[in-house]
């Protein structure tokens, strides 16, 4: 998986790629749970080796993922809306005071695809910390019969790779507002905006 990623073609807007790269303060990276398989390739190329704790499902299931992630030099806080989902954000809480990052699925463990659950901007709220949106469009990839119908890229394809800051003084302070603000703006980052959108 990791010769798989080195070939894939990342292209980044100069602006976007410059938020990508700031790592100069905790960031909390919230992405699509479909965009999973490139988040460790994107980790290596643009900030590593900052230390970034993924918040991954405690199920049996979330082990694989936790172990991919640990390879690539990242840290697993495990934990889910319906299993030690308070411990999880805790413990992402406690990191991101101790000056790391934080990365959330907000539509995992289990969806559905492209809803957008309340633990990222409630995090944000708590550590008040910038959050980092990240979306790609892949020119080339399968595409899995799962839940989220997860982004396989074909390797030597092309990922373009979008991004937008959010800091702290920029939040809504409405949670629910918020929430569907930053669900609204991922979505148009990417190519979902064409397809139906659940939850």
């Amino acid at each position: 998986m990791r010769l798989w990623g080195r070939t894939l073609r990342f292209q980044v807007a100069d602006d976007e790629l410059r938020m990508l790269t700031d790592t100069g303060k905790p960031t909390i990276l919230v992405f699509w749970h479909n965009r999973l398989f490139i988040a460790a390739e994107g980790y290596r190329r643009f900030r590593a080796p900052r230390p970034t704790y993924c918040l991954i499902s405690a199920s049996r299931d979330g082990a694989w993922l936790a172990a991919f992630m640990s390879l690539n030099g990242m840290h697993a806080v495990r934990g889910s809306s319906s299993r030690r989902g308070r411990e999880a954000l805790r413990e992402l809480e406690a990191r991101l005071r101790e000056g790391n990052d934080a990365g959330i699925t907000p539509d995992g463990p289990r969806g559905p695809a492209y809803s957008f659950k309340s633990g990222a901007p409630m995090l944000a709220t708590r550590t008040g910390t910038r959050v980092l949106l990240l979306n790609a469009v892949f020119s080339s990839a399968w595409r899995m019969r799962s839940w989220d119908g997860f982004y396989l890229p074909r390797p030597f394809s092309s990922v373009t790779v979008r991004a937008a800051i959010v800091e702290p003084e920029e939040m809504e302070e409405d949670l629910a507002v918020r929430t569907r603000m930053w669900k609204e703006r991922l979505l148009t980052m990417g190519e979902e905006i064409a397809e139906p959108s659940s939850g």
